[in-house]
């Protein structure tokens, strides 16, 4: 059924626009800045797992899983409807409520003694990003003119890259030098000074009627920690136990309820039918698949660095930076390159990139050199600078401007699935083929018990990066299939009017 359209609000014209020249570029600086904040906090958690491993609260291998992936898989779920509240209430509002939210859920993370406490922490800062994400797009798709969109959507697209190498290198500063909390508190000063910036630069933007449909928004977050469930239990319980086979079956239908649920009602939080466009199904797809990608790496690096090659944590964080390189000049020349050839050659030349410099993770071992790791890290780097802007404005572009909130939110939805997808999935390998937990059997063994130990990690790891790759490449084919195809395009109302100028 389709959503009333009503014309956006004039109110308040003259100051949603900026007044300088300048404005725009203070804005798009503040917007970057609360996005690396936001996405650094997914991959910096990483850093710290050797410490948590071994602190007072006596994480399972399994709660240090839920631990990293507590913060993407709310921050995901809440993702579109975050998006769908900044739309109807302001953009500017929801992301100084999520800056809030997020330093919230720092504190609670920072004062956990036990497991639980600290999954909650995490779920309650990924409730805070899920506001922040949506909001920064949508503001500077209303600061910037059409013309200017798509660059402003690769400073977007970079910053979110950026944020999370900034986990990476900050993670190991902090864990270099204080303990996990740490982490933690330097979270709460940072949201409270970005909440000044944002309330100083950022103009109103004008409300449009969203739907926020509560009941849509619990079935998609249960059907995603259910399925997560038995990804990540599956090595505890057994991938045949009634607890797995649970979990998959009832995430399986809890999705399949929102699939129903939002076909039936007459606004829904995201209608199944804005998915008949190709362009913005392989766009959705090759995004999570290549976040699926990085943080995998991301996950599995800091124990490979530090258990394997016996790099201090301030040492592998900084050992990322290689990461940095491609994702802040590809970007660049993407975008000319968009203009001139399309986006097609760089969706699939980019996520291609990607997937070999999986497959080539897969060889890494003890004896690997650094600047060998560092070499693989740069295809992986190019690959994400080169799709990634193509991508994220390929899904926004397919739908119109007043569902801008929606249209980020699905961006970044992606996004986050796929990167808790990655963690899940290499973490549930690791787990399957290196028989107990690596912070405890590195870090405990010596002589040639450690090195027994190493080469099984290491093949665990090359198992879980061969995986990975394939499954890039396999979706790489299907994204291209996608781009190809110009038949498809988003159906009549409530999406296909006012599209997105590129």
């Amino acid at each position: 059924m389709s959503t009333p359209v009503r014309a956006p609000s004039t109110a308040g014209a003259s100051r949603a626009q900026p007044s300088t020249a300048a404005a725009p570029r203070a804005v798009l600086i503040v917007m970057c800045a609360c996005v690396l904040v936001a996405q650094s906090m997914v991959a910096a958690i990483n850093l710290a797992i050797p410490q948590l491993a071994a602190s007072r609260l006596h994480p399972s291998e399994g709660s240090i899983l839920w631990i990293v992936d507590a913060y993407v898989i709310v921050f995901a779920g809440l993702l579109i409807p975050a998006g769908a509240l900044g739309d109807r209430y302001g953009r500017k509002g929801a992301l100084l409520a999520g800056l809030g939210v997020f330093a919230a859920g720092a504190v609670t993370s920072a004062l956990a003694d036990d497991p639980a406490t600290l999954i909650a922490g995490r779920g309650i800062s990924g409730a805070g990003a899920a506001l922040i994400m949506p909001a920064t797009m949508s503001i500077l798709l209303h600061v910037f003119p059409p013309e200017r969109r798509a660059q402003a959507m690769a400073s977007w697209t970079l910053a979110v890259g950026l944020g999370g190498l900034l986990g990476n290198v900050g993670g190991g500063l902090v864990q270099e030098y204080l303990p996990w909390q740490g982490l933690f508190w330097i979270m709460v000063p940072l949201a409270i000074v970005l909440a000044g910036f944002v309330q100083r630069v950022t103009p109103r933007t004008p409300t449009h009627p969203a739907a926020l449909d509560p009941i849509g928004s619990a079935l998609m977050i249960a059907g995603l920690v259910a399925v997560l469930f038995g990804i990540i239990e599956g090595p505890s319980f057994g991938w045949g136990s009634a607890q797995v086979i649970t979990g998959f079956g009832l995430g399986a239908l809890l999705l399949v309820g929102f699939v129903l649920h939002a076909l039936r009602v007459e606004h829904p939080l995201l209608d199944p039918r804005v998915f008949a466009s190709a362009k913005l199904r392989a766009g959705v797809l090759g995004i999570g698949a290549s976040f699926f990608g990085l943080f995998s790496l991301f996950f599995v690096n800091a124990q490979y660095l530090q258990y394997v090659k016996g790099f201090s944590a301030m040492r592998t964080g900084f050992a990322i930076v290689p990461l940095t390189i491609g994702m802040a000049l590809a970007p660049k020349v993407a975008v000319k390159a968009q203009q001139r050839y399309g986006a097609r050659p760089l969706v699939v030349v980019g996520l291609s990139l990607i997937g070999i410099g999986l497959l080539c993770m897969a060889t890494v071992d003890a004896h690997t050199s650094y600047p060998v790791y560092a070499g693989y890290l740069l295809i992986l780097s190019v690959g994400m600078g080169l799709c990634a802007p193509a991508l994220s404005f390929g899904v926004v572009s397919e739908l119109p401007q007043h569902r801008a909130g929606m249209g980020s939110g699905l961006n970044t939805a992606a996004r986050e699935i796929g990167a808790a997808l990655g963690v899940a999935v290499f973490g549930t390998i690791l787990a399957t083929r290196f028989s107990g937990e690596p912070a405890v059997e590195l870090s405990r063994s010596h002589g040639a018990e450690h090195a027994r130990v190493v080469d099984a990690f290491t093949d665990a790891m090359s198992t879980g990066f061969l995986v990975v790759g394939v499954t890039l490449l396999v979706a790489t084919a299907v994204v291209a299939a996608g781009y190809r195809d110009r038949s498809s395009t988003v159906p009549a109302s409530p999406f296909s009017t006012e599209r997105i100028s590129s």
